[in-house]
């Protein structure tokens, strides 16, 4: 009778243990992740120095432009088109990514996958007329299970990098991360595989430049890293291990409170490291396990949002202290600071304004759709599309929401604006279903 009741008692401790662990894991279908170590690799000096980066006032070279924190200059750009006005030209973009493009002088440049045969492609499109210029394959086959990739993301989520001589793209392929450099002319210079990735929903961080290197995230499942490669050759200059966990965020590159830090958020952290040599600078208990916005910062603080499962933004000095926080989730969209008001703009198409300094909330607005590509602030105005091709300008303003306009093109947009002189450029979708195309399209008043 007892030998009966303990194994009756084991029986329900096991099922128990099993339904807490779906309950934990979710109801995915996608098969646990491999653990894979990290090879740490000691900050090292390069060589020789990289040439300096290299790109005019008015260039957008990488993810968020310039100063990677989604601000423009002063140009007056249009704030109201359509199909027939202030378009300059469309071109037509094959396959399928949520890259979003740069333009460094007289070239734009954008990150796609091909399906069918397999390639995943940077392509180079004439600035003035939309022309296409060239295309390589940086990849061709390696394809991730479809189960592996969200039904919102795509096989080529990273934006590439530009410093003025040559072009870095970062992709995830093969079961790793890799990132190839391109010269100007779209010949293959250096590849370097930088690691292994566990996929929960895809890889999403866009390579972002510092000196004489280019720095690339790889949180994953199998064991996370962040790493900084050489531009020159490509090769590893430090690797920094990560908690093994699926998020993200592209990290932020700015000189915060006097000093250069590179700081991501994800993992239930919000982390700042010396980007010369990886060393960790900063770390905080904040946001969320998963993250995708990269953090901002008006240069004395940092801002972040997320994410899943918890909600939270937060306001931190330039040492890693909290100032302030609420229950705010901005999962998606990046934040964007102009002035002394914080911006966001969450999923479900809220609006949010906030004083930066304190957190407290100047008002909240409700756009209408949903979003995923992060805001730009231009001239004094935000603009920012939707899910339904719509694109949203409106004051950077504090003292209320004062919309702007709103420009429709195509069905969708999932990529964020590149601003460059006195033209906007956007990543759109154009039909529904086996039907839907991309395109880039140049905005410009005539």
């Amino acid at each position: 009778m007892t030998r009966l009741a303990n194994t009756s008692l084991t029986r329900l401790a096991l099922a128990v243990a099993l339904i807490t662990a779906f309950t934990l894991t979710g109801c995915s279908r996608r098969p646990p992740a491999e653990s894979v170590p990290v090879v740490e690799v000691a900050p090292k000096a390069a060589a020789a120095e990289a040439a300096p980066i290299q790109v005019g006032e008015t260039d957008w070279p990488q993810w968020r432009g310039p100063r990677g924190d989604g601000t423009a200059g002063s140009a007056e750009v249009p704030v109201k088109w359509d199909e027939t006005s202030n378009v300059a030209w469309k071109a037509d973009i094959p396959g399928r990514g949520h890259s979003s493009p740069i333009v460094v002088g007289s070239t734009v440049y954008v990150a796609t996958a091909i399906p069918e045969p397999q390639k995943q492609v940077v392509i180079a499109i004439d600035r003035a007329t939309g022309k296409p210029r060239w295309e390589t394959a940086v990849h061709e086959g390696g394809f991730p299970d479809p189960a592996v990739i969200h039904q919102k993301s795509s096989n080529a989520n990273s934006t590439v990098a530009c410093d003025g001589s040559r072009l870095f793209a970062a992709f995830f392929n093969s079961g790793r991360i890799f990132v190839t450099a391109l010269d100007l002319d779209g010949k293959r210079l250096w590849q370097q595989d930088v690691g292994a990735f566990g996929s929960k929903f895809g890889f999403a961080p866009s390579p972002i430049l510092y000196k004489s290197t280019i720095i690339i995230a790889g949180d994953n499942l199998s064991g996370g890293y962040i790493a900084a490669l050489y531009r020159e050759t490509g090769d590893v200059i430090w690797r920094k291990a990560r908690p093994a966990v699926a998020t993200y965020s592209s990290p932020l590159l700015a000189t915060i409170g006097g000093r250069d830090q590179l700081v991501i958020s994800g993992c239930n952290k919000l982390t700042s490291y010396n980007p010369a040599t990886g060393d960790e600078l900063w770390s905080i208990d904040a946001i969320a396990e998963a993250t995708c916005g990269t953090p901002v910062t008006d240069g004395t603080m940092v801002f972040a949002s997320g994410g899943y499962p918890d909600r939270e933004t937060v306001g931190v000095d330039a040492n890693g202290t909290k100032v302030w926080s609420n229950k705010t989730k901005v999962y998606e969209p990046s934040l964007v600071v102009s002035g002394e008001h914080l911006f966001a703009i969450e999923d479900g198409g809220i609006a949010w304004c906030w004083d930066a300094k304190t957190g407290k909330e100047l008002w909240k607005q409700r756009l209408g759709g949903s979003f995923s590509a992060s805001p730009v602030v231009c001239q004094g105005k935000l603009f920012v599309p939707n899910l339904s091709g719509e694109t949203v300008v409106f004051e950077a303003k504090g003292d209320a929401f004062h919309e702007v306009a709103r420009n429709t093109l195509g069905n969708d947009s999932y990529s964020s604006i590149a601003v460059s002189g006195k033209e906007l450029f956007l990543r759109v979708g154009v039909g529904n279903g086996a039907d839907r195309k991309e395109q880039l399209v140049c905005i410009r008043q005539p």
